[in-house]
C-alpha cells in the first residue's frame, strides 16, 4: 500500500458526512470537501502507487501518473464548481450521490488494474443514476431506469471482457490493450458504451435532460469523459475509432440543431465533441493524443458552463424549450453573458479554451494526411457554432419576447458559472498552463495566423448562413426519434405481439391437450363412472368364474 491518500476514500467519507448534516453546517461542507480534493489532487506526487493482492492478482488501487493527473484535476476543479452550483438545494440524497459518483470517477482514472476500475465503473453507475432520479417525476424516474438498463449491460460486457482478458494474459493491469486477445472488443464496447459511441448513444439525450438541474452538471461532465480516459489508456491508436469517432462528431451535431429541448440540444453536442476525441485516439500520435487529453479537460469546463446556463433558465422559468422562451436577456443578462462564454469555447472562438485544444485534434489530422477526418472535423465545428452560439442565444435569450420575467439566478449558480468562465478564458488566452499538464511534451501553438484566420472565416460565413435561413432553423414543437426508440417503443410492441403469438400457440397446444383429456375422463368415467360397466352389478356365476380365472392364472405365473 501506500501512504498517499486516495481522492476517491475522502470523497466517499466526506459524501457519508453530508448525509448527516443539515443547513449551513452542510453548505459549508459542501464546498469544503471538494476544495480539500483538490489540494489532495494537486499534491499527489507524480509515480505515487498503492498496491494489493485479491485471491493472486495485483491489484494497483492508485496509480499516479501525467495522464490519470491531467483527468483528475479537471474532475476535482468539476466537483467544486458543481458543488457551489449546487448550493442552494436542500436534497441532501442529490448531495450524496453526486460526491460519491465523483469519487467513483476518480478511482476510476487512478485504477492500474481493471479489477479496480470496474468496481469504481459500477459504483459511478449506481450513484448517478440518483441525480436523474431526484428530479422526482414519471419520465425522469422511467429514464433512469432505462439509464441504469443500459449501463447494467455495457457493464457486463467489460466484465466477460476483463476475464477473458485475464484468462488470457494472465494478468488484470490496466495498460494498452493488444488486439490480438480475446477480451479485447468487449472490453472496447464496454468503455465504447460509457463514451456514447453511436449506436449505443441514446441512453445519455435520453437521461441527461430530465435530471437535476444541478445533477447534471456532474452527468455532462464524469460519464465520458472517464470512457475517453480509459479508451486513451487501453486502445491509443485503433484505428476503428476514427470511424466511429467521425460518426459520432456528425451524427451528435446534426441531432442537436433538431433539438428544441436546450439540455437535450446540448446533450447531443456531448456526442459531438466525444466524437472529436474518439478520433483524436485512433489517430493515435502523440499530438492527436495530447489533443483529445486538452479538449477532454476544456470539455469538461465549457460544457458544465453550457448546462449551468441552461440549467440558470430551467431553474428560473421552469421552461426547457426554445419554442417556450425568448427575450430572456433583458432579466437574466449575467447567465446571458456566461453562457456565451461557454457557446464560443465550445465553437473553438479564437482566446477561448475550445480553440486551443480541438484545433490541436485537426493539426494532428492534417500533420497524418487525413484530409477526410479533418475536412469532416472542421465541418462539424460549424454545426456547433450554429447551435450553441446562434440557435440557443436567440431563440431562448434573444427573439422574439414570450412573457416570461424571471429574476436573476441566484448568486451562487452565478458565481459557479463565473469561475468555468474564468477558467474557459484563462485557457484560451494562456494554453501554457493546460499544456503543461498533458501526459506527452507539447509542441503546438495555436494562435498561428493561419489557425486563427482559418477559424474566424468558418464562424463568420455560419453566422451569415444562420441569419439568412433563421425561419428554417427555430426550434419545432415535435420530436426526432433516435436509436432509443427501438428499446422505448419497437421493443415493447415486439414484445406484446410476440406474448399474443405466444397465447395464441399456448392456447392451440393447451386446447389439443384438453381435447385429449376430455376424452380420456369421459372413456374412464364411461367404465369406471357411476353409470359405467365396472360399475354395474355382475351376475353371481360370472363373478365366480372371473374369480377361478384369475386363481389359475396366479397359480401358472407363480409355478413357472
Amino acid at each position: 500500500m501506500t501512504d498517499v491518500l486516495h481522492p476517491s476514500l475522502l470523497l466517499f467519507f466526506g459524501a457519508a458526512v453530508v448525509a448527516l448534516l443539515r443547513g449551513r453546517a452542510q453548505q459549508a461542507w459542501m464546498l469544503l470537501l471538494p476544495a480539500g480534493v483538490l489540494a489532495v489532487v494537486f499534491t499527489l506526487p507524480l509515480g505515487s502507487a498503492g498496491a494489493t493482492t485479491l485471491f493472486g492478482m495485483e491489484l494497483l488501487i492508485l496509480r499516479v501518473d501525467a495522464l490519470s493527473m491531467v483527468f483528475a484535476t479537471v474532475f476535482a476543479i468539476i466537483t467544486l464548481v458543481g458543488a457551489l452550483y449546487a448550493l442552494h438545494v436542500k436534497d441532501t440524497t442529490q448531495h450524496v450521490a453526486a460526491l460519491t459518483y465523483a469519487g467513483a470517477a476518480l478511482g476510476v482514472v487512478f485504477a492500474g488494474d481493471l479489477i479496480t476500475l470496474y468496481v469504481f465503473w459500477e459504483l459511478m453507475v449506481f450513484s448517478s443514476v440518483w441525480l436523474i432520479w431526484c428530479r422526482r417525476n414519471p419520465v425522469s424516474m422511467a429514464a433512469g431506469f432505462r439509464y441504469l438498463i443500459i449501463h447494467a449491460l455495457g457493464g457486463v460486457v467489460l466484465l466477460g471482457g476483463i476475464i477473458l482478458h485475464f484468462l488470457d494474459v494472465g494478468s488484470v493491469a490496466f495498460d494498452a490493450i493488444a488486439s490480438d486477445s480475446a477480451g479485447y472488443y468487449l472490453i472496447l464496447i464496454g468503455f465504447m458504451v460509457n463514451a456514447a459511441v453511436p449506436p449505443m448513444h441514446a441512453w445519455l439525450t435520453d437521461a441527461y435532460p430530465e435530471a437535476t438541474v444541478t445533477g447534471a452538471i456532474f452527468l455532462s461532465a464524469l460519464t465520458t469523459k472517464t470512457a475517453i480516459y480509459t479508451l486513451i489508456r487501453g486502445f491509443p491508436g485503433a484505428e476503428l475509432l476514427v470511424g466511429f469517432g467521425l460518426v459520432m462528431a456528425l451524427y451528435g451535431v446534426i441531432y442537436a440543431f433538431l433539438a428544441n429541448d436546450i439540455r437535450r440540444l446540448l446533450a447531443y453536442h456531448i456526442i459531438s465533441q466525444v466524437g472529436y476525441m474518439v478520433t483524436g485516439i485512433g489517430l493515435g500520435t502523440i499530438m492527436a493524443l495530447n489533443g483529445t487529453a486538452s479538449h477532454a479537460f476544456t470539455h469538461i469546463l465549457y460544457k458544465a458552463l453550457l448546462f449551468m446556463g441552461a440549467g440558470a433558465v430551467i431553474h428560473m422559468t421552469g421552461r426547457a424549450k426554445m419554442t417556450e422562451l425568448g427575450g430572456l436577456y433583458r432579466y437574466m443578462p449575467i447567465t446571458f453573458l456566461l453562457y456565451m462564454i461557454g457557446g464560443l469555447s465550445i465553437s473553438a472562438f479564437p482566446l477561448t479554451s475550445g480553440f486551443v485544444s480541438k484545433t490541436m485534434i485537426l493539426e494532428a489530422a492534417a500533420l497524418d494526411q487525413r484530409a477526410i477526418v479533418w475536412l469532416l472535423l472542421a465541418l462539424v465545428s460549424v454545426g456547433t457554432f450554429l447551435s450553441t452560439v446562434l440557435k440557443i442565444p436567440w431563440f431562448a435569450f434573444l427573439g422574439q419576447d414570450s412573457g416570461l420575467r424571471p429574476k436573476e439566478a441566484p448568486w451562487n449558480m452565478l458565481l459557479a458559472m463565473g469561475i468555468a468562465a474564468f477558467l474557459c478564458l484563462y485557457i484560451g488566452i494562456f494554453p501554457g498552463w493546460l499544456y503543461s499538464l498533458m501526459p506527452s511534451p507539447v509542441d503546438y501553438n495555436a494562435y498561428t495566423v493561419g489557425h486563427v484566420l482559418w477559424e474566424l472565416q468558418l464562424l463568420l460565413f455560419a453566422g451569415v448562413g444562420f441569419f439568412v435561413l433563421l425561419k428554417y432553423v427555430g426550434g419545432k414543437p415535435k420530436i426526432s426519434l433516435d436509436t432509443d426508440w427501438l428499446y422505448r417503443r419497437l421493443l415493447p410492441r415486439l414484445a406484446l405481439a410476440c406474448q399474443g403469438l405466444i397465447h395464441q400457440v399456448w392456447n392451440t397446444v393447451l386446447g389439443g391437450l384438453m381435447r385429449r383429456l376430455t376424452w380420456l375422463v369421459d372413456a374412464l368415467t364411461q367404465h369406471h363412472g357411476p353409470q359405467g360397466i365396472l360399475a354395474r352389478t355382475w351376475p353371481t356365476g360370472s363373478m365366480v368364474l372371473w374369480v377361478a380365472v384369475m386363481l389359475a392364472a396366479s397359480l401358472l405365473v407363480y409355478y413357472l
